[in-house]
């Protein structure tokens, strides 16, 4: 169950975020100090490790190997720990639930339209048989929509916001030249702009 739902998450937040996460991958890693130098410069506090190792946008190569089964003792991460540890991810690395709010919001308004439509219609060929109710609830519908969608404009402000407060670096210079003398490698930059 803990292979079914982890492989869920990491296809989730691949679809919903920016950053694409190595999916089933150990937490294990050896870095270049190039890696381990941009990483530090990451001052955020709320830290999604694996967000954070492909973020910074580095050549990574994966290691095969077969994992023998544990000799003594349990694993401390249980449900609630990697429920927490998926919300931090999903915070870490997308806007996604804050742009929720504006697309349920567009969705009840349109449907609050199709049924007051609808409720007219009917009213005007068969009558109304409860007075007041069908517009009344048209209305509440509909303003409950238009609360959505201005509770989605705040929170596009309120991401962008977030985004800013992380105070990532734009990008990381990963070769450079110096005085017309070229390293052995040729000069690249990885633009994170987009990504932030």
């Amino acid at each position: 169950m803990k292979k079914f739902t982890s492989s869920l998450f990491y296809r989730f937040v691949g679809l919903v975020g920016h950053v694409q996460i190595p999916r089933d991958t150990g937490d294990f890693r050896l870095l270049s100090r190039r890696a381990t130098d941009a990483l530090c410069q990451l001052r955020e506090h709320h830290r999604f490790m694996k967000g954070l190792f492909s973020w910074v946008g580095f050549p990574q190569a994966e290691v095969l190997y077969s994992r023998d089964a544990r000799i003594a003792g349990e694993s401390k991460w249980n449900y609630l720990a990697l429920v927490g540890l998926s919300i931090e991810a999903f915070t870490s690395f997308t806007l996604a639930p804050l742009k929720l709010a504006s697309v349920s919001g567009v969705l009840i308004a349109f449907f609050a339209f199709i049924y007051g439509s609808i409720i007219i219609i009917r009213t005007l060929l068969f009558g109304n048989s409860v007075a007041g109710y069908p517009s009344l609830a048209v209305i509440v519908l509909f303003m409950g929509g238009v609360q959505l969608i201005s509770i989605g404009i705040l929170g596009e402000y309120l991401g962008r916001v977030f985004n800013e407060t992380k105070r990532r670096p734009l990008y990381f210079v990963e070769n450079y030249t110096q005085a017309g003398v070229s390293r052995k490698d040729a000069p690249l930059t990885r633009n994170h702009e987009s990504r932030t």
